[in-house]
Order: C-alpha cells, then sequence, then structure tokens
C-alpha cells in the first residue's frame, strides 16, 4: 500500500520527528502522514508571512535557506509525484498562479505530434518560495501534524542496547520521544553531527566539485505573452562555453535569471550589479527578448551565491552502520549541482519513497535502514555521478576559455552526441529530455541501442546560437558596471 492508497483515518502510535521546514522536510512530513504518523517538525527559522502566495512569497526572508532567493524549477519528476501522491498540492500550486510548462514545445522543428508519454514532459513554472509556501500551508493544515518555529534538533537520543532512536533533544534542551527523526536541514546534513554527537562513527560523503558561482536575478513580465521560446522547454539559455545563462519562467508572471560563472572569476564580479547583470543577460542567446523595454521589470536585487560541491552523504548510503530510525532526506542525503534544477524533484521524490519504506516495514529496525540506504542510493547516485562527471568536464572548458587555452582533448561523448541528435529528431529528443526532466536515468538513456542507433542516422543539427566571446562579455559587464539597471 502507497501513502497515496492510505486515508488520514489509518493513523498510528508512531511518532516522527522532522527536522527542518524547507522542501525536503515539509514533503517528509505529507508522505509520513499519509501512512498514519504523528509527525512534529521542528523548524529554527520564523514562520511564513500570510496573504496570498504571490505577495508573501516576494517577501518570506529565510537566512538559513540562501539558495531560496535563487532560480529554481520543478522538473517533470516532481510534477510526476505530486500529480500521483499529493494532487492537492499541486492544485493549490496552480490556484496561486504557478503554470503547468508543455516540454514537448520545444521538440525539433517538424517533430510535432503527440506521443504516449507526452503528458508526462510538463515542468512547473513557480519560484521556490511560493512552492515552499503552497506546501507549508498544507503541511500545517493536516490534523496530527505540528510545525514548531524557534527549536533545532541539536542531538539524538539513542537506545543503549539495541541503538535505535528513542528520541531527539533540542538546542534548547527539550526531549521529545521518536520513533522515526528524519534529517531534512539541507545541505548543513546535521546528521552527521547529531551522529558524532552519540559516538557513532560517520561514513565519508563522496564529493565532487561543483565549480559555480551564480547571481540570480527575478522579474515580472509587463507585456502580453511569452517575449521569447523557451529552448530548453522548461527554460531559455544554455550553459555556452565559458559562462551560463539561463532564464525559468515562475508563478504569476514571474521569471528569473541565473547567470553562472568560476568561483573567483573577478574580471565578471560586475554581475553583482544590476547593470552588470543586465548587460549580461541581454547578451546571452535566448534572454535579450525578455529583458526588452515594456517586456518586463525587475522585481528583486542581484543574489549571489556560491554553489556547494556535488555530494552524497555517506550517511544516506550503506556505507553507514545502521541506526535504526534515522533517515537523511532530499539535501541532507544528496546535493548536485543546481545549474541541473534537481533538487525539489528529487526531495519530493525521495519522501514519498522513504515513507513507502516505512508502510511496508512496520518494526524500525537496522533491516528497515540498510533498505532505505539503498533506496537513497538508487535515487540519488545516478544523478551524483552524472553531474560530477558533467561538472568536471565544464569546469576544465571555462577554466580553459578564461585563461585564452584550448580546452582539453577529450573524446566524444555520448551526452555530446544525444545532445547534438536531439536537435533533429524527436525520438532522441523526448529520450534525451526525459533524462533531463528525472524521468529516466543517465544509465537507462546511454544503454538504449535503438535510441543510438538514431544517433547514428539523425540529420547534422543547425549552428547553436553563439554566446558573446569571453573578452566580449567581460567589456560589456565592465563598461555597465556602476551604472543604473
Amino acid at each position: 500500500m502507497t501513502t497515496a492508497e492510505m486515508t488520514t483515518t489509518e493513523t498510528t502510535d508512531r511518532t516522527a520527528v522532522v527536522a527542518g521546514a524547507g522542501i525536503a522536510g515539509l514533503a517528509g512530513a505529507l508522505a509520513l502522514h499519509g501512512i498514519g504518523y504523528r509527525v512534529l517538525v521542528l523548524e529554527r527559522g520564523a514562520e511564513p508571512p500570510a496573504g496570498p502566495v504571490e505577495v508573501a512569497a516576494a517577501s518570506w526572508v529565510r537566512p538559513a535557506v540562501p539558495q531560496g532567493i535563487h532560480s529554481h524549477t520543478l522538473t517533470s519528476l516532481g510534477v510526476k509525484v505530486l500529480r500521483e501522491r499529493a494532487p492537492h498540492v499541486l492544485d493549490a500550486a496552480l490556484a496561486a498562479g504557478a503554470r503547468l510548462l508543455d516540454l514537448t514545445e520545444a521538440l525539433p522543428p517538424g517533430e510535432g505530434g503527440r506521443e504516449p508519454g507526452d503528458e508526462e514532459l510538463v515542468a512547473l513554472g513557480c519560484r521556490r518560495t511560493a512552492l515552499e509556501l503552497v506546501l507549508y500551508r498544507a503541511v500545517v493544515a493536516l490534523p496530527g501534524v505540528e510545525v514548531r518555529h524557534g527549536p533545532a534538533v541539536g542531538a539524538l537520543e539513542l537506545d543503549p542496547g539495541d541503538g535505535r532512536v528513542r528520541a531527539v533533544r533540542t538546542d534548547g534542551g527539550e526531549r521529545i520521544a521518536a520513533d522515526v527523526v528524519i534529517d531534512a536541514t539541507g545541505r548543513h546534513a546535521a546528521a552527521r553531527s547529531w551522529l558524532r554527537g552519540a559516538g557513532v562513527p560517520v561514513a565519508e560523503d563522496r564529493v565532487g566539485p561543483s565549480g559555480l558561482s551564480g547571481f540570480t536575478r527575478f522579474y515580472r513580465l509587463t507585456g502580453e505573452g511569452r517575449p521569447g521560446p523557451l529552448n530548453r522547454g522548461n527554460a531559455a539559455g544554455d550553459i555556452f562555453d565559458h559562462y551560463a545563462g539561463v532564464l525559468h519562467p515562475g508563478d504569476n508572471n514571474t521569471f528569473s535569471i541565473a547567470l553562472a560563472t568560476l568561483p573567483g572569476d573577478r574580471a565578471l564580479h560586475g554581475l553583482l550589479t544590476p547593470a552588470g547583470f543586465t548587460a549580461a543577460a541581454r547578451a546571452t542567446p535566448g534572454l535579450a527578448a525578455w529583458l526588452a523595454d515594456g517586456a518586463s521589470e525587475p522585481i528583486s536585487p542581484v543574489h549571489a551565491i556560491t554553489s556547494p560541491p556535488n555530494t552524497l552523504r555517506g550517511t544516506a548510503t550503506s556505507r553507514q552502520r545502521p541506526v535504526p530510525g534515522l533517515f537523511p532526506l532530499g539535501d541532507a542525503a544528496c546535493v548536485t549541482n543546481p545549474l541541473f534544477g534537481r533538487g525539489m524533484s528529487l526531495a519530493l521524490a525521495h519522501a514519498f519513497r522513504l515513507a513507502d519504506l516505512l508502510a511496508a516495514h512496520p518494526t524500525v529496525d537496522a533491516a528497515l535502514s540498510r533498505a532505505a540506504a539503498r533506496e537513497a542510493e538508487s535515487l540519488f547516485l545516478p544523478w551524483y555521478e552524472q553531474s560530477a562527471a558533467a561538472d568536471r568536464e565544464r569546469i576544465a572548458r571555462w577554466r580553459a576559455r578564461i585563461q585564452g587555452a584550448s580546452a582539453p582533448a577529450a573524446r566524444p561523448s555520448a551526452s555530446a552526441a544525444l545532445a547534438s541528435a536531439a536537435r533533429t529528431d524527436g525520438t532522441v529528443w523526448r529520450g534525451l529530455t526525459r533524462m533531463l526532466m528525472g524521468l529516466t536515468t543517465p544509465e537507462e538513456l546511454l544503454g538504449d541501442e535503438k535510441l543510438h542507433a538514431r544517433v547514428r542516422g539523425a540529420a547534422p543539427a543547425p549552428a547553436r546560437p553563439q554566446a558573446p566571446a569571453r573578452d566580449t562579455l567581460v567589456r560589456l559587464v565592465g563598461a555597465a558596471e556602476g551604472a543604473l539597471g
């Protein structure tokens, strides 16, 4: 029986404490409630603002979630999870101004027409704060779920006999009994310090640099209709040979533009200024029409962030000695480069997979912990490996362009061939898009021999729009830096 099939009247005496009320923590609370748990969510931050989502989302300040004010997207995987497991949340998001984006609008020219499976190729245009607010309000309305603001989990209490979770202690000293503790503390991954405090060895993480500094600004459309096409289905722009520029539609006629560079790129420091950011965005293929006079207006300053490395937490994998009742969730289990936009969708999928395991294993023991670790590895490992490999190649390519050198020689990759063929072949496009949107794994895509045969027979792709050269972009940003924008 899945969480979607259970009713809220099927309650048990099992209790869960969820540390963190971000996307992962709220999804965990929703999923655990669906299998009858009584849930207490402990969130260090203040309650979100009241009022309409459109207004409250813009004023919600979350110092502990610095990525919350940056560009986000909910991929097809996330939409699929909401459709199947929490349709009322998706309905509430749409009622609050979010928009479903039909990715098939980006099919190669002449490759139109619906095919089985195309109904899954959608994304949700919605600011993270708006989606999180909708999810928060859905969770706090549930009977048997409490969200408590202020205290945070500071320590675990384990049974001295079998080592299973018995309780948490807050940073204020309160003891709260629990059968299950969910670490949804995001990139902080607080379970590592809890385990060390309890004398439990912590498994080593797998880490690969993301090599990314990001700059995001939000806008509101003032004209009618979409100013330009979404060449990536759920976005416009691209990852170029020395920087990235990507636009994501949001809720209520908003959109965000994210520009990304290598960390420490002082020559593009002017991206922090509104004028420098605008100059670079307008020079980026696919973005200029959205920033034309009369098309939109900025509604935020430029937000900057340095992305954390790609990380698969050892505490979420089979390398960790089982601690029955403790489960890392979402970013506390795995972080991948935000350029791929997978974090929220993976967190939603992880929450409901974990709830299904808990429903199928009523005894919270070491066997359940091992099953949860295998489930986390099955979900996250393919995306960690794909992101780490893609980032290694991109970092080398960007560094070479910045230094004025030739990019390191590399064997033509299957992924590059797929991406090229996807620009002329609808079947290849669908396969690649399903992978990029989280519906199939990289291994499934690369292991499809019929797809590779189509790649080999695909027509040559037309030239892609070229971004400004490195020295040109630096001059544009430098000339604009300090001006009003």
